[in-house]
C-alpha cells in the first residue's frame, strides 16, 4: 500500500448511506452482505463478500475510487485505484 493516496487526501467530508440497503440489491431482489457508501456519488452498494460485488463494479465503471464502509460502527475508507485503506 503506498504511504499516502491523494483521492483520500481530497476528501474533506465523509458521505453517509441515504439508505442502509444496496442499492442496485433492492432492484433485483439479491442478497448483500455488507454496504458501501461511495464517496463521490453517494451510492450505497454491496461489498466484495457480497454475490453481487457493487461496488466494486461501479467504483471500476464509473471512475469513482473511493469508498466508505456504510456498517454501524465502522469507519473507514478505501480507495481502489492506490489500494489505500484509511479510518476516520
Amino acid at each position: 500500500m503506498p504511504d499516502t493516496c491523494s483521492h483520500l487526501d481530497a476528501l474533506t467530508d465523509i458521505k453517509q448511506p441515504r439508505r442502509h440497503v444496496c442499492e442496485e440489491c433492492v432492484k433485483t431482489g439479491d442478497r448483500w452482505m455488507h454496504l458501501r457508501t461511495c464517496q463521490t456519488c453517494d451510492a450505497t452498494l454491496c461489498c466484495d463478500s457480497s454475490p453481487n460485488q457493487h461496488a466494486s463494479k461501479h467504483a471500476h465503471a464509473a471512475h469513482h475510487p473511493v469508498i466508505a464502509s456504510a456498517e454501524p460502527g465502522e469507519r473507514w475508507l478505501y480507495c481502489y485505484v492506490d489500494e489505500a485503506y484509511a479510518e476516520y
